[in-house]
């Protein structure tokens, strides 16, 4: 399958303009027609991930890898660009020179995409984003995305919060909240951002005392969280965008003699398995999943198009809300 010009012969049908995520999008269908030039048995697919960041990501990573095998019908080729966008643009051109026919991209940060984008476009090779968005001009450079509602994601934990300060009797307390956030630019940072921004401004009682990127890495969340503790003593809640930061902030709480889920509320996204084990134990209340089993989805979205479907502009993936009630019950059931 190659060329857009064959590829797409009923032509990207996408008026729209996302709304979620940190972007301004909605849903649209696209359309594509089945190669009528060249049939292949095996479809070479390049993927450029973002990297190793997290236990997320790797389980992003694995979710690809045993998709997109021999046995499925495909060739893999799989770029790790350790967070750095000059990376995955290299990546994508090293792609476009050995003919893929479809490229996938988890993007580090939302912009700075248009000519990379271009490029593939020009050599007929349809675009899938995973994960986090891109914000360009023209939509049309890329076929369609799969993810998280990161927006909602971030308005998901503060309902969770809202709700938990009336069961525990403190929801007319005054609260101290620190937001660490992921990479400053991604699609998840910006969603998660707003979306508990959003929830803070409703709320007089509420104030925002610190807000940092911990970058998305256990790291950075341990070495965030301790420099904020040492300048603000009184924190009530923490909300950390990714899984790996609150385990981070975790050890800073816990450095600082506090009792990380009891004296500090710890709120997170991901929930994976460590996470779970993690809340059973009461040191963090509240994970917001972030369902990162995406290769099967664009597996679909692939076959689709190449028997002529059409496809949504859009595809988010299922994700839930879990805590200390449900943790213990639901952990066995988990895949990642």
């Amino acid at each position: 399958m190659k060329k857009m010009a064959s590829m797409l012969g009923s032509a990207l049908l996408c008026a729209l303009a996302l709304t979620s995520c940190g972007g301004k999008k909605t849903d649209a269908s696209a359309t594509t027609a089945a190669p009528k030039t060249e049939e292949k048995k095996v479809l070479t697919v390049g993927y450029a991930q973002v990297g190793a960041e997290s236990d997320w990501r790797l389980a992003n990573t694995e979710s690809f890898k045993k998709t997109f095998t021999a046995e499925n019908g495909y060739k893999l080729i799989f770029d790790d660009a350790q967070q750095k966008q000059e990376n995955q643009i290299k990546a994508i051109r090293n792609f476009i020179q050995q003919d893929v026919d479809y490229i996938v991209v988890a993007p580090v940060v939302e912009t700075g995409w248009e000519t990379v984008l271009k490029e593939a476009k020009d050599a007929g090779i349809p675009v899938i984003l995973s994960d986090r968005q891109m914000s360009v001009s023209d939509e049309s450079l890329y076929l369609c995305w799969v993810g998280g509602n990161f927006l909602k994601e971030g308005r998901d934990s503060v309902i969770w919060l809202e709700n938990y300060l009336k069961k525990i009797g403190r929801e007319n307390d005054e609260l101290k909240i620190v937001d660490l956030q992921g990479t400053i630019g991604a699609s998840a940072q910006i969603g998660r951002t707003q979306g508990i921004e959003e929830g803070i401004a409703k709320h007089s009682n509420w104030e925002l005392v610190a807000q940092q990127s911990g970058d998305f890495t256990q790291k950075g969340g341990q070495e965030v969280m301790e420099s904020i503790l040492k300048s603000t003593p009184k924190i009530d809640v923490v909300f950390a965008e990714n899984d790996n930061m609150a385990w981070g902030a975790v050890d800073a709480i816990r450095a600082a003699g506090k009792e990380p889920g009891k004296d500090i509320i710890i709120i997170c996204f991901d929930a994976v398995k460590e996470t779970f084990n993690r809340m059973i134990s009461g040191e963090i209340n509240c994970a917001v999943e972030c369902n990162p089993l995406h290769g099967p989805r664009v597996d679909e979205i692939i076959k689709d198009l190449q028997a002529g479907k059409k496809v949504d502009k859009i595809q988010y993936v299922v994700e839930e809300v879990f805590d200390e009630e449900n943790a213990k019950d639901r952990l066995p059931t988990r895949a990642y």
